[in-house]
């Protein structure tokens, strides 16, 4: 297999599929490669005043949306196409599916074409556990989940190889979804409890993850149900009209964000005034801002997902790539022996219908 970085061959990128993706994965291993790609993650939201940032290009429609996220550092440019239609499941289908492309900024070729369905994931658990890293209680072990669809492992695992967590309470309203993280998660080290509601769930539970699905205004946790000192983690509120939290558990918490502009449209915090307080994660990793502060203190990580997280995931991709064989060549880019001559390659094509034509003239 052509290596992924090898030059002279300007028409090819390395594409990752799906079937690629759970090779590279396995072969690292589920938790080295949360851990991983945490550090690159948190490693570029170190350095995050040297990215373009914009809030993600979004198109709603009745039934979910599609959103491009783009960003770049100058160096390298990201972009992932996402959409997010939660009525799939009833169709065999997932709510969630991605791809996206890495490039060069200094001649704008694309350097890595990736699926990017398990890898957002992936990258938004580690992203939690990022934000938990700061934010939850220290010495934490349980976590509430509720939510238990197709995000819910991926946050169990990244909470334990990141933050020790081994207990984990589930919940969801079918139960189906509860077995079927009870089944997956089995042997890997947790000690788990199906739980009949939320509320029992959230029993002596340090952190919740909230990761549900439908695309409206919901009420998963009510403001009773929060206790002192805990760390939220909310995850299925993401776009304009859904959310997870009522609107008290906000006004007790301190709330922690990726991107303002964009979390005040999509996330929690749609619920409050535009100028509510909130802190950005950035300045807490870098140590410009507190995060958890005191034992008593109720943290939130409204996340929606920003694009410096998907940059930073394509980004450890390529690089764990490299002399491995999970990716395929694409003959993707037109390289004519004359650059200027694009007319001319088409006109040498093995069997083209314009040399014939020619002749015939």
């Amino acid at each position: 297999m052509t290596d992924p970085f090898a030059h002279g061959q300007l028409n090819l990128v390395p594409f990752v599929s799906v079937h690629h993706m759970m090779e590279l994965v396995l072969e690292i291993g589920v938790e080295r490669f949360l851990t991983e790609l945490t550090g690159y993650i948190e490693e570029d939201f170190r350095r995050w005043e040297a990215f373009d940032k914009t809030p993600r290009v979004a198109s709603h429609s009745r039934e979910g949306v599609i959103e491009l996220m783009p960003t770049s550092d100058g160096k390298h440019y990201g972009f992932k196409y996402v959409n997010g239609h939660p009525k799939n499941t009833r169709e065999g289908r997932q709510t969630v599916t991605a791809f996206g492309v890495y490039a060069d900024v200094g001649n704008g070729y694309p350097l890595l074409i990736s699926e990017m369905t398990i890898l957002t994931a992936l990258r938004t658990a580690a992203t939690s556990a990022l934000a938990g890293k700061y934010l939850a209680p220290k010495g934490a072990r349980t976590m509430a989940l509720i939510g238990n669809g197709a995000q819910a492992e991926f946050q169990a695992m990244a909470f334990k190889a990141l933050l020790g967590i081994d207990r984990l309470r589930l919940y969801d309203i079918d139960h189906a979804a509860s077995e079927k993280c009870l089944r997956n998660l089995a042997g890997l080290g947790f000690d788990m409890t199906v739980c009949g509601t939320a509320e029992d769930a959230m029993e002596g539970a340090e952190i919740v993850t909230t990761a549900t699905a439908d695309k409206q205004y919901a009420t998963i946790l009510t403001d009773n149900m929060v206790g002192a000192g805990i760390h939220i983690n909310a995850v299925g509120g993401d776009c304009p009209g859904k959310t997870e939290l009522h609107r008290d558990i906000l006004t007790r918490s301190d709330i922690f964000v990726e991107y303002p502009p964009q979390t005040r449209i999509e996330g929690e915090i749609q619920q409050l005034e535009p100028d509510h307080p909130v802190e950005e994660l950035w300045r807490v990793i870098t140590g410009q801002a507190a995060g958890r502060r005191e034992a008593g203190q109720i943290t939130l990580f409204d996340s929606v997902g920003f694009a410096t997280e998907d940059f930073s995931a394509l980004r450890y991709v390529r690089d764990r790539l490299a002399g491995t064989d999970h990716y395929v060549n694409l003959d993707l880019l037109a390289d004519p022996d004359e650059p200027r001559d694009l007319f001319g390659m088409l006109l040498r094509f093995p069997g083209s219908s314009l040399l014939a034509s020619r002749r015939r003239a």
